[in-house]
């Protein structure tokens, strides 16, 4: 039987590659991937090599969606059984935006329902020019439930309520003309593209980019003040790592040198 998820790390170090491997289900989310893939996460948040994490699908699409026919025998399984198995997405979500390092969703064909609920959970979204969006839950009388605070934030109020209630699909130029999608490249070369993008952010100071992740998430119930405090906390702490040190020690260099 073949690993739901796969793992795979580039020669120069720095990017963790997490690989949903259902391409037979469109990488639909059943309960074995989504534990793999919580236990990557959670094992490579202690790896100090890891900078940057990519989330892909293998096959033609990011992901479908939960696995409908594990959903309904979960279903008929009552009511604590459905709300293990919802709880395990919960963890999930969390688990990445709790994340230390940014992680980077690939998005090519469908990202459907949880799967697109799996995307926007990401950091960053990088989608190829043919992918599509969606959250088709409605449609089944169902409700994108545990990744509504999460989208709430990628995307304002009424493009994240037209998403949710009528259910449709739109293409990767509207996903970033909402604010879904970070960038849309093209199909020829994406996953090279993807990967590029990881290896630029992988190369910046790792404890600048760690902070900023856990400010930048960490203010979004404060007040100005607040938000304000921390960054100071944020600022003082940035200091005094060796990457900052030498940094401004570089550029004092250059410009002595002029």
């Amino acid at each position: 039987m073949a690993e739901p998820v796969l793992l795979r790390k580039g020669p120069e170090g720095g990017v963790l590659e997490l690989v949903l491997n259902r391409p037979e289900r469109r990488n639909a989310l059943n309960g074995a991937l989504v534990e793999a893939l919580l236990e990557a996460l959670t094992a490579s948040a202690r790896e100090p090599e890891v900078r940057v994490v990519v989330l892909c699908g293998a096959g033609k699409d990011f992901c479908s969606g939960a696995d409908l026919a594990e959903l309904e025998a979960i279903a008929e399984a009552g009511p604590e059984a459905s709300l293990d198995d919802a709880g395990r997405m919960g963890r999930l979500f969390v688990a990445m935006r709790e994340h230390p390092v940014p992680i980077v969703a690939g998005v090519r064909g469908r990202a459907l329902a949880g799967g697109c609920g799996l995307a926007t959970a990401c950091d960053l979204i990088l989608a190829e020019e043919e992918a599509q969006f969606g959250f088709p839950e409605v449609h089944l009388g169902f409700v994108p439930a545990m990744v509504m605070a999460l989208l709430r934030r990628k995307v304002v109020e009424g493009a994240a309520f037209e998403l949710v209630t009528l259910g449709g699909r739109i293409d990767a130029a509207e996903a970033r003309r909402i604010g879904l999608v970070n960038r849309v490249l093209p199909a020829e070369g994406f996953e090279e593209e993807v990967l590029a993008l990881a290896r630029e952010l992988a190369r910046r100071p790792p404890s600048a980019v760690r902070l900023t992740k856990r400010l930048l998430y960490g203010i979004e119930e404060a007040t100005v003040a607040e938000g304000v405090a921390r960054g100071a906390e944020v600022n003082a702490l940035a200091r005094l790592t060796a990457e900052c040190r030498a940094g401004v020690r570089a550029f004092l260099e250059r410009a002595r040198g002029r």
